[in-house]
C-alpha cells in the first residue's frame, strides 16, 4: 500500500446480523472486504457508546453486554474504498459509515 490513503470507518451494533445464516454483520463486512481485496480491515468492540437513537450501549454486570458498539476500520486508497462503499452501505441497515483522510506512516 502506498500513500495517499483513506480510512473507511463503519459503526454497527454487536447484535446486527447479515443474511439467512444470521452471521454477525461485522464479520460479514470484514470477510467481504477481504474478498474485495481491501488492503486491511479490523473490527473492534467498544466499551461504551451511543448513536442516533441515544441509547447507551455498554458492558453490564458480570461482563454481559447489552449490545456493544462495533467499529470496523478499513484502510486503502481512495478509489478502492469509494468503489466498495455502495456495497458495504447496502449491508448496513442502521449505522454510520464515514471516509476520512489518513496518513501512512509505515
Amino acid at each position: 500500500m502506498t500513500a495517499p490513503v483513506k480510512m473507511l470507518i463503519i459503526y454497527v451494533d454487536e447484535s446486527d446480523v447479515w443474511g439467512d445464516a444470521h452471521t454477525p454483520l461485522y464479520e460479514a463486512i470484514v470477510r467481504r472486504m477481504r474478498q474485495l481485496e481491501v488492503a486491511g480491515a479490523t473490527a473492534q468492540t467498544g466499551i461504551m457508546g451511543f448513536g442516533s437513537h441515544q441509547k447507551v450501549h455498554h458492558k453490564r454486570l458480570f461482563g454481559i453486554s447489552d449490545d456493544r458498539p462495533v467499529v470496523i476500520t478499513a484502510v486503502d486508497n481512495e478509489a478502492k474504498l469509494r468503489k466498495i462503499a455502495p456495497e458495504i452501505r447496502s449491508m448496513v441497515r442502521e449505522g454510520l459509515i464515514i471516509l476520512v483522510d489518513a496518513e501512512l506512516i509505515a
